[in-house]
């Protein structure tokens, strides 16, 4: 099993690339940025110096979306990246939650997304793209390369595209009855597209807090179950409550949410996520001493997860980093 970190793009940006270098010395091969540039910094500016200062790590968006930027430009930004520092990108792209609605717009619908993981992967490995109306254009400066190209899913539309046209799939959330629920639905769809059900990479993300202290643990990370929160909002306005489509255990959750203010989006202050129980918040997210995180890694492994990545935004990311990297990443890395 990989791991990998995931960071928001805060101020100031030495900080940032600190921490992925931190992470890359305890053994952590990813390093993912949220991708919102209103409500942090530009993330692939983040990800040359990131690149600079690490010799091993991997770095990506956890995720963009093909509206804020063209999937043209993403495409020849993650090739630029490429040719400098020799193939360490992934793309990691959805509908655009945050980075859309601070901006006034909606997320990108699912054709659309669908459309622009074929047209960046295309044009970042060198190939012809169809960029629309039979405008097909090729990229002539990028000679190959590899640009993987992960897309985060939920519901059952979103899981069955990943299965059928991503590299890898993108889980944020780590409960196992529903990483194995849409893994399970994932896989049927590469297999019925005629791909190796094998070849999809799953990447389970959640925020990870190792301490004994769980009341403040489940503190510091109730905001993830609001982030969730909102997809999940966005599942029961499109197929409604217990429609069979989407498992309760998901969207039961969220009876009790009432609104949500970007402004604290992702922060352990959020003050819009009091409707999250403590239940969702253990499901949810990895906590406890090492032993802990070990077991439910454990569970997630023997589910199919190829890596998992810790979301490090509470007040205890460098403790967290070393911990993994001292008590938990050598138990996956040595097995």
């Amino acid at each position: 099993m990989d791991f990998g970190v995931v960071l928001q793009a805060d101020p100031p940006s030495s900080a940032v690339v600190s921490l992925m270098r931190r992470a890359e010395r305890n053994g952590f091969r990813y390093g993912w940025t949220f991708d919102s540039v209103v409500l942090w910094q530009e993330p692939f500016v983040l990800y040359s110096r990131i690149l600079e200062h690490t010799d091993r790590l991997i770095v990506g968006p956890m995720v963009t979306n093909p509206s804020t930027r063209a999937p043209e430009v993403t495409a020849s930004t993650f090739a630029t990246l490429n040719e400098m520092y020799g193939n360490r990108t992934v793309c990691g792209i959805g509908r655009g939650d945050s980075a859309m609605r601070v901006a006034g717009r909606r997320p990108n619908t699912l054709a659309r997304l669908g459309e622009s993981i074929g047209i960046i992967r295309d044009l970042a490995e060198g190939r012809e793209a169809d960029l629309g109306g039979g405008h097909r254009v090729r990229i002539p400066w990028i000679r190959g390369g590899r640009l993987p190209v992960w897309m985060a899913a939920y519901g059952p539309k979103a899981l069955a595209m990943a299965g059928r046209l991503a590299d890898g799939f993108i889980l944020q959330l780590a409960d196992p009855f529903l990483t194995e629920w849409m893994i399970k639905a994932v896989r049927q769809a590469a297999v019925d597209a005629g791909r190796d059900p094998a070849a999809v990479t799953i990447c389970v993300a959640a925020p990870a807090y190792v301490g004994e202290d769980l009341d403040h643990a489940r503190e510091q990370c109730r905001w993830f179950g609001g982030m969730v929160g909102n997809h999940v909002a966005d599942l029961v306005a499109r197929y409604g409550e217990h429609s069979g489509m989407v498992p309760d255990e998901l969207t039961d959750y969220i009876k009790a949410r009432t609104g949500y203010d970007y402004a604290h989006h992702g922060r352990a202050d959020n003050p819009d996520t009091a409707f999250v129980p403590d239940t969702i918040v253990d499901r949810f997210c990895l906590l406890g001493p090492p032993a802990a995180h070990r077991e439910k890694l454990r569970a997630l492994k023997a589910l199919g997860v190829d890596q998992f990545a810790v979301y490090a935004m509470h007040d205890a990311k460098e403790a967290t980093l070393d911990a993994y990297g001292t008590d938990i990443i050598p138990a996956f890395t040595e097995s």
